[in-house]
């Protein structure tokens, strides 16, 4: 089961890799399949919500999302088996999306590219799946429990939506993060009792900052990459 599922990460990974190199050297193809508010909304390209999302802005953020990828995906699809695996990123890929255009609807300009919506997804998954785990954050000499890593990519996150932090498409992590957590308790609704505190911390910063973001935008400045239209984000 391990095996066959680390098979079809590696054939997930292939498909981002090759995608990814057509991009880098045909920028018609790139601008094609580039995730653009102005381009879904105003012509009807809803194909970029998912295309885009295995195109990258270059080598080695194509080589970091892989990396993460492949390090989380094989407990996830083990546990959970293919199909469920692959509802966990492609759903959390177009989760990402869909929450980066509801923020930016009204930035026709606002560009981005990247898998991190759906690497998010999977990485929250096994948050859930494996919470006593840890993870190695590069540059870092130390490790920390998983729990604490995704709380505190979460709130970074909103963070870097409200404040526009650098050229990262925050909106798409956090998407696609709080799908991987509701995509993981439908598939496995054990998790809501084996880890009821966990998820309440995981989703209550996100139900605060989504509610801010209906109910009183005005409170919010809503920013991220790809601002200008010129250099797409990176997610």
């Amino acid at each position: 089961m391990e095996a066959a599922n680390e098979a079809f990460t590696v054939m997930l990974i292939i498909a981002n890799v090759l995608f990814s190199w057509r991009g880098f050297g045909d920028r018609r193809f790139f601008e094609r399949n580039v995730f653009s508010v102005g381009d879904i909304l105003g012509r009807g390209e809803a194909v970029r919500m998912v295309s885009s999302g295995f195109l990258h802005a270059n080598a080695g953020h194509l080589l970091f999302n892989m990396m993460a990828l492949y390090s989380f995906s094989v407990g996830v699809g083990t546990v959970f088996g293919f199909m469920p695996y692959l509802a966990v990123y492609f759903g959390s890929l177009l989760g990402g999306n869909l929450l980066a255009l509801y923020i930016q609807r009204n930035n026709p300009s606002y560009r981005a590219v990247g898998a991190s919506g759906a690497v998010c997804g999977v990485i929250y998954s096994s948050i859930l799946l494996f919470p006593d785990s840890s993870i190695s954050i590069l540059f870092l000499p130390v490790a920390m429990p998983s729990w604490l890593f995704g709380i505190l990519f979460i709130a970074v996150s909103v963070w870097g939506i409200r404040t526009g932090l650098g050229n990262i498409g925050h909106e798409a992590h956090l998407g696609g993060a709080i799908s991987g957590i509701l995509i993981s308790v439908l598939i496995k609704p054990r998790l809501l009792q084996d880890r009821p505190v966990l998820i309440m911390a995981l989703l209550s910063i996100t139900a605060a900052f989504l509610y801010l973001l209906v109910k009183r935008p005005g409170l919010l400045r809503a920013g991220g990459g790809g601002r200008g239209g010129r250099r797409p984000g990176t997610w």
